[in-house]
């Protein structure tokens, strides 16, 4: 039934066309579909889900503000970006927000929430490995935290990753890369230092 299902079921190109048509449910459609990519990169920029929650908002309406004359600059025999400009859209925001007013840094000093089978010890030394993994990831060069954001947090292939961030996707995965290395070097680099 899900393969019958996803094949009625119409792509983001067929949807801006038919919002573009005057069909105002498409956009809502478009939406359900990329809440959850939205409010995962929203995550890693804000301090709370709730302030994630707003910022997914945020981003959705900026994407309607703009989409009727965006949609029509599209070519209509070409293919459709909505994905890679609703990712612009959502990371400008984030990095804004971030700018603003450093959630990065409150989001680092959060505590995380201690899993029910962990002695409090173990969830300490959870929540302080993941904090330090957090603080090194603000260290990054920006385009390499980006890159690293939609790819983990995200969940997006290199090839989605390139279109949103206007690179090439061997770009995009050297910029993987390097974030990787640097992390497991920072991160190495902090374990010596505990060491008594």
């Amino acid at each position: 039934m899900r393969l019958q299902e996803a094949a009625l079921t119409p792509g983001d190109e067929a949807l801006c066309r038919a919002f573009l048509a005057g069909d105002e449910a498409a956009f809502g459609t478009l939406v359900d579909r990329h809440r959850a990519l939205v409010f995962s990169l929203m995550r890693r920029y804000a301090s709370s889900p709730e302030d994630a929650a707003d910022l997914t908002q945020q981003a959705f309406l900026r994407a309607l503000e703009a989409s009727r004359r965006v949609f029509s600059r599209w070519s209509p025999s070409g293919p459709v970006p909505f994905r890679a400009w609703l990712i612009r859209i959502a990371l400008n925001l984030a990095k804004n927000h971030a700018r603003q007013g450093r959630r990065w840094l409150r989001a680092v000093e959060l505590p995380e929430t201690e899993a029910p089978e962990e002695s409090a010890q173990e969830s300490l030394e959870r929540a302080e490995r993941e904090r330090a993994v957090r603080a090194a990831v603000l260290t990054l060069p920006r385009r390499q935290r980006e890159v690293l954001t939609l790819r983990v947090d995200a969940g997006l292939g290199f090839r989605d990753i390139a279109e949103s961030l206007g690179i090439t996707e061997t770009n995009a995965k050297v910029n993987f890369h390097h974030a990787v290395k640097r992390l497991r070097e920072h991160m190495a680099e902090t374990s010596e230092e505990e060491r008594p």
